[in-house]
């Protein structure tokens, strides 16, 4: 009698196989993300992808506009024939969800580049659609030389690569139209290789934290829909960087993205700065103006610090995002408009809605897609890459060649709390390299943290807002009361001026408080 399994077992052997299999996945998104040529993209083939899915040979063909071509072969310099007689498969395999098996034995009708691939000695055929990215339709083909079933293919991992698969090859053509483009410009691919260089990151955002791959991945999974992302993260911590790289690897890549940042607009200005107004609508409007989301219109909006958009601007916006369509303020035409909306907040929105400061109609609207950045603090792994990045981003502007930092130094970047988070450091950085002697930075000056050494007696709990009030005002304090240039707190907290001043005055910071004579 065979002995009855456990299912506690059952289950734990479930959850370990899921997480592998996950594992495996965000790997060769990976692989696949850092790609920007055709022989990268065949390396990753003939490497990680080839082990995990055990395939012989593979080959993606594309569909343009009814026009059939080999995209790429698995080994390299191996040409097939392409006929017309593989539209049949085409077809079948852009209408299936699911990945299609062919026995090419079995077959007596084969397209002349599958009888070639059955000549080589494979036997068993899958093909997968890619998602369509622009109008091009890619068709993913895997041969092996034994027969295989369903159960033989890990599907789930096939399926969830499926969408990395299709940006790499928009970015790889995307590189080379901008080669043609460019002529005889020498260093342009080497400058792009840089700008999207793995050492760092990705798409321009320096990280390599497992908090941070699993934003690239969120990336990844959002940026070829048109669903609403919105970015969530303290001031400094790259928000408008997330939004950048979900805009570069959608299908509004080729156009500019419009940002447009709702605390730094007067409330009675916000309304003709997104939706445009006619001229003579209301005093001092001379001509006739565009707003923010018509200069859009096939493109991305990125609203930054949507948090700070006036109730009553709230409507307006949840009436574009439902009908697709403005009106100029003093115009009675409707204008339509096809736009990707990405936005950010430094609040916590959920709050926001509950004490009626925002709409919670238009928070589940835009809440589709929420990624949540973290605080430096909390990715302190990344300090290192981020200093050292900074330390060659910023030599062009200094004018001085830095190689690196002392290890007190790099121990003391570990340990600060990093209030204003990536661009407090990169002011920081900065600083230094201008103060610097020599080719090393071994001094960097941090701003003091209080140590309370007070016994339980005398030990008070404070609230954060405490905190950041006794923090802002020890910085103003130490800049001599200067808010704005180059010498200002806002720069030595890495804040914009507005953002600062608003903070200011949430906490209830005066010019006496900083200033003895200003009582």
């Amino acid at each position: 009698m065979s002995k009855p399994s456990d299912p506690n077992a059952e289950m734990m052997k479930r959850l370990q196989d899921m997480q592998k299999e996950q594992l495996i996945i965000v790997r060769l998104t990976k692989d696949f993300s850092t790609v920007l040529n055709k022989k990268q993209f065949l390396s990753v083939l003939n490497t990680s992808f080839k082990t995990e899915l055990g395939f012989n040979d593979c080959m993606i063909i594309r569909d343009y506009r009814g026009t059939i071509e080999m995209l790429i072969s698995g080994i390299e310099n191996q040409n097939y024939t392409i006929d017309h007689a593989l539209d049949t498969y085409l077809k079948k395999c852009l209408d299936s969800a699911e990945p299609l098996f062919f026995d090419l034995k079995e077959l007596s009708s084969l397209p002349s580049c599958f009888t070639e691939v059955r000549n080589s000695g494979m036997r068993m055929a899958v093909g997968l659609g890619l998602p369509a990215v622009n109008e091009n339709k890619n068709v993913l083909f895997l041969f092996y030389r034994n027969f295989i079933s369903r159960d033989a293919i890990p599907e789930r991992i096939l399926n969830s690569v499926s969408t990395q698969v299709s940006i790499t090859l928009h970015n790889i053509d995307v590189q080379e139209q901008l080669k043609a483009f460019q002529g005889n410009i020498q260093n342009f691919p080497k400058e792009t290789e840089e700008e999207k260089k793995s050492e760092y990151g990705f798409h321009g955002i320096v990280g390599q934290s497992e908090v941070m791959q699993t934003i690239f991945e969120q990336i990844s999974q959002v940026a070829p829909s048109q669903s609403n992302v919105i970015i969530f993260g303290e001031t400094g911590t790259g928000k408008e960087l997330i939004a950048k790289a979900i805009h570069e690897l959608s299908e509004f890549s080729g156009k500019k993205m419009v940002r447009v940042n709702c605390a730094a607009i007067p409330a009675n200005l916000i309304e003709s700065e997104l939706f445009g107004h006619e001229k003579g609508s209301f005093t001092g409007a001379t001509e006739q103006r565009k707003g923010k989301f018509e200069q859009a219109h096939n493109s991305t909006i990125f609203l930054d610090e949507i948090g700070e958009l006036p109730l009553e601007l709230q409507a307006r916006l949840l009436r574009v995002l439902q009908e697709k369509e403005i009106e100029r303020i003093g115009g009675n035409k409707r204008i339509k408009v096809n736009v990707r909306i990405i936005t950010a907040s430094n609040r916590n929105l959920e709050k926001e809605v509950a004490e009626g400061r925002f709409r919670s109609d238009l928070f589940y609207r835009l809440n589709v897609f929420p990624i949540h950045l973290p605080a430096l603090r909390e990715r302190k792994e990344d300090i290192p890459l981020l200093a050292n990045y900074f330390l060659k981003k910023l030599y062009p502007k200094t004018g001085k060649k830095i190689t690196g930092f002392s290890q007190n130094v790099a121990k003391m970047m570990i340990a600060n709390p990093w209030l204003g988070n990536i661009r407090e450091l990169e002011n920081m950085v900065e600083r230094s390299m201008l103060t610097a002697k020599g080719n090393m930075i071994r001094e960097m000056d941090f701003p003091k943290v209080i140590n309370s050494q007070n016994t339980d007696q005398d030990f008070r709990i404070k609230t954060l807002q405490e905190f950041e009030k006794e923090y802002i005002l020890k910085i103003i304090k130490k800049c001599n009361g200067r808010i704005f240039g180059e010498t200002g707190a806002a720069k030595l907290l890495g804040l914009p001026p507005t953002t600062l001043i608003s903070k200011m005055q949430k906490l209830g910071i005066e010019k006496k408080h900083y200033f003895k004579g200003s009582e």
